[in-house]
């Protein structure tokens, strides 16, 4: 078995992971898009904010038969990795996957790492594989999608005029595209907001979000061929940003939404400002994208706050992924 690195030009193996990855997907996931050769050669190159992941593939014979991915940050987190690890429908079973799973190990703990991250979906071969490699199932994440289509606009513009007398204090803009240089210094302190979600069992640390982190993620974002669109809520009396959504629409495929950050600042909660961004949010991009079909977002299983205001914009449950992590011995 040949097990190799690979980056966005070697556009033999790109299509390799593609159609490994494809495989994967119409399996165990069923409801996710395809992923496409733009799709990846982009996150190889720029990934979620300019520090991309390293991509391995492997081959039996020549014959590509799984493909995984080493994630670490030099922001913060500096002890974890996170590794992805997908088999090939035709090719499981035959110690592959363990294989991938121990080169991956190998690469990061020669980046220094002492935990290890990894990911599957809510089915018992992900649990019993991560099992057999000594990880413990830490946190649940939920997947959940709105279909634009299918919403009740009447009862969604009602609920946006409930909301707003609570929110008297305050603006909402939209803003698409990069921000401005001299906000990205309030909005990195605004992002840090997230650190206040649950995390469950996961040994992480709070993640630090700095002026230059913002402008990396949104020109990584862009050289995707993300389109960016943020709401900002603002205090009217200080101007100070109290808190943000943001979704980017796929450019290659300008049908599919992608919901990222949703923060709201600790001293502007009790507002229904997360509710009212969102709100905002989703009556911008009917206007402005007709063509989008769907948007998905994650949440921790526990984040009860964030979850019931995605079951009031019409968000459904459409996948569970199980988080499992294991110290590095």
């Amino acid at each position: 078995m040949q097990i190799r690195p690979f980056g966005p030009d070697d556009g033999a193996a790109v299509d390799a992971h593609v159609e490994v990855v494809n495989a994967a997907r119409a399996l165990d996931a069923p409801w996710l898009p395809p992923v496409t050769r733009h799709e990846v050669a982009g996150e190889l190159r720029f990934g979620w904010d300019l520090e991309p992941p390293t991509a391995y593939l492997a081959c039996a014979d020549g014959v590509p038969v799984a493909t995984g991915g080493l994630h670490t940050s030099e922001r913060d987190n500096r002890h974890l990795a996170w590794l992805e690890v997908q088999v090939h429908p035709g090719h499981r079973r035959r110690g592959h996957g363990s294989a991938l799973l121990a080169a991956l190990t190998e690469a990061a703990r020669e980046r220094g790492r002492t935990t290890l991250g990894t990911d599957g979906w809510d089915a018992e071969a992900p649990r019993a594989f991560a099992a057999r490699h000594g990880f413990e199932e830490v946190a649940v994440q939920v997947q959940r999608r709105q279909l634009l289509g299918e919403l009740d606009w009447e009862a969604l513009d009602r609920r946006y005029a409930a909301a707003l007398p609570h929110a008297a204090a305050y603006t909402l803009e939209r803003r698409a595209g990069r921000s401005p240089d001299g906000e990205l210094e309030p909005l990195a302190r605004l992002t840090a907001a997230i650190n206040d979600a649950p995390t469950d069992g996961l040994d992480v640390e709070d993640e630090v979000y700095t002026a230059e982190r913002i402008r990396d993620y949104e020109t990584a974002q862009l050289a995707r061929g993300h389109e960016i669109h943020r709401v900002l809520a603002r205090h009217r009396e200080s101007g100070a940003l109290a808190g943000h959504t943001v979704v980017v629409v796929d450019g290659e495929r300008p049908q599919l939404g992608e919901q990222h950050d949703t923060a709201v600042a600790a001293g502007h909660r009790g507002h229904r400002l997360g509710l009212l961004l969102k709100l905002e949010m989703v009556r911008w991009l009917r206007e402005a994208r007709p063509g989008l079909v769907q948007v998905d977002t994650w949440n921790a299983e526990s984040n009860d706050h964030m979850v019931g205001v995605n079951v009031e914009l019409g968000y459904r449950i459409v996948g569970r992924e199980l988080d499992f992590q294991r110290r590095l011995g």
